[in-house]
């Protein structure tokens, strides 16, 4: 007969979700702070093709909770709810967070992904994280955005004619989920 144990880390971070509060993500990024996020979206996008997503997060649901769903598979989730793979020249970018876990995922569409590869990627969380832990979540996530604006700018320029004018494919808005 198989026991249904549950383990110690699951617990504490069932306790995490559960007591996290929806205001979370407020408390974090002010609405002007969300502002400021979208124009630095906007802004980054005059300047290349690429198309910038950001989302976050307070807490996951219970059964999301039991199912032990990762940040990372929850972003999976939200880069094809947001239809950031849905770009002409496959070269969105997603900045998922996760507040109750203290963690967070950038997901790039595989165009802009051959270009910057894993190690790419890291480097630019890397120096979120930095940012994150020192308790300057609007600071990382606009610094984020303008790292991932020079590999878009690098691989997918905006066209010379229209600079300024790029057809935006996707919202700039951040997405509180």
């Amino acid at each position: 007969m198989k026991r249904w144990c549950i383990k110690r880390e699951d617990m504490k971070r069932w306790c995490r979700h559960l007591s996290a509060l929806p205001s979370a993500v407020k408390k974090h990024f002010s609405h002007a702070a969300m502002q400021r996020i979208e124009a630095a979206i906007a802004n980054s996008e005059a300047l290349h093709s690429g198309e910038i997503r950001f989302a976050v997060e307070a807490k996951l649901s219970f059964l999301e909770l039991i199912a032990r769903k990762t940040a990372k598979q929850r972003a999976l989730e939200v880069f094809s709810e947001l239809r950031v793979w849905d770009t002409a020249q496959n070269n969105g970018v997603l900045i998922y967070l996760l507040l109750a876990d203290h963690d967070f995922e950038i997901l790039a569409d595989r165009g802009i992904h051959q270009h910057v590869g894993g190690a790419g990627w890291e480097q630019i969380s890397h120096q979120m994280e930095l940012m994150f832990r020192q308790g300057k979540f609007e600071a990382g996530v606009v610094d984020g955005i303008s790292k991932i604006s020079e590999h878009l700018i690098q691989y997918y320029p905006a066209q010379s004619e229209n600079q300024g004018e790029n057809h935006n494919e996707l919202p700039n808005a951040p997405v509180i989920l």
